[in-house]
């Protein structure tokens, strides 16, 4: 089993899911307001930002809605953008969008289109890590919380990664050093972040190591969205086992033993007392 395996590796779970963008101080500011789903999963978001979100997964819907209107399957692409653990935000979101692009090759661009968390069109002035999730949730379950807008969901997992690296299994982590070297020359935002703290180390650790939905506090909420919004389908007269959301994880089907199981908690919480 593809993630039994990967346990035995050392990895954690299933996915350590988190997607979303780091919290900015301003957001941690304004005033907070808890906000839960349709299957029962709730957030500390930005109270102000509620229109905004309601806004975007209007028109995220509605793309989904054309992709279907032209006879392609839709697919939710579920991977880290934040540099948590030694990441590069910018690298991590021309992951996401060859991530994209290798899925819907791999199925054919006429019969697929993947919705990318990564895209511009996402953004949330000033929003938190809960207030992304409270947008993707509510994308994930769809209004019934059945996932209706759905046809599968892929984790993105160390492929991805790979793939932009041309890592090919031989001295990877050199590869990955010397990757680091000669963008740092050609990148003054990579030049900020090490100012900030990064290193080459970390960086070749975790994209040698981490760098999957494995190791991302939004994936792991949204394995568990997905888990809930199966189990409702599973016990839902009109669709059951055969009528879940697929999972794929670093290209792969996910066993249902795997996908069954429930992972620890990224964003997910009610507001506290004070908050």
């Amino acid at each position: 089993m593809l993630l039994a395996n990967l346990k035995s590796a050392g990895f954690v779970a299933v996915l350590s899911l988190s997607a979303t963008i780091v919290p900015s101080p301003a957001a941690a500011q304004a005033a907070k307001g808890t906000e839960c789903s349709k299957i029962g999963i709730c957030y500390c978001i930005s109270a102000d930002l509620k229109p905004v979100i309601d806004a975007k997964v209007a028109l995220f819907r509605q793309r989904a809605s054309e992709a279907r209107k032209a006879g392609k399957a839709v697919g939710y692409l579920s991977v880290p953008l934040s540099p948590t653990g030694g990441g590069y935000m910018k690298l991590n979101f021309e992951v996401a969008e060859a991530a994209k692009a290798a899925i819907e090759k791999r199925f054919g661009s006429d019969f697929v289109w993947v919705l990318n968390p990564g895209t511009a069109d996402a953004n949330l002035p000033k929003g938190s890590g809960a207030d992304y999730m409270l947008m993707w949730t509510t994308i994930l379950e769809g209004r019934d919380g059945l996932g209706e807008d759905l046809d599968f969901v892929y984790f993105a997992g160390p492929q991805d990664f790979a793939r932009v690296f041309e890592l090919d299994g031989s001295a990877d982590m050199a590869r990955i050093e010397a990757y680091f070297d000669k963008r740092l020359k050609a990148d003054p935002e990579l030049e900020k972040a090490v100012q900030g703290g990064l290193t080459k180390s970390a960086f070749r650790n975790y994209y040698a190591l981490k760098a999957s939905s494995a190791f991302s506090r939004g994936a792991h909420d949204e394995w568990n969205i997905i888990r809930l919004v199966n189990e409702r389908r599973r016990n839902d007269s009109r669709l059951g086992i055969g009528n879940q959301l697929p999972v794929l994880f670093d290209g792969r089907s996910v066993p249902a033993a795997d996908s069954e199981a429930a992972v620890s908690e990224g964003y997910v919480g009610k507001c506290k007392a004070g908050s």
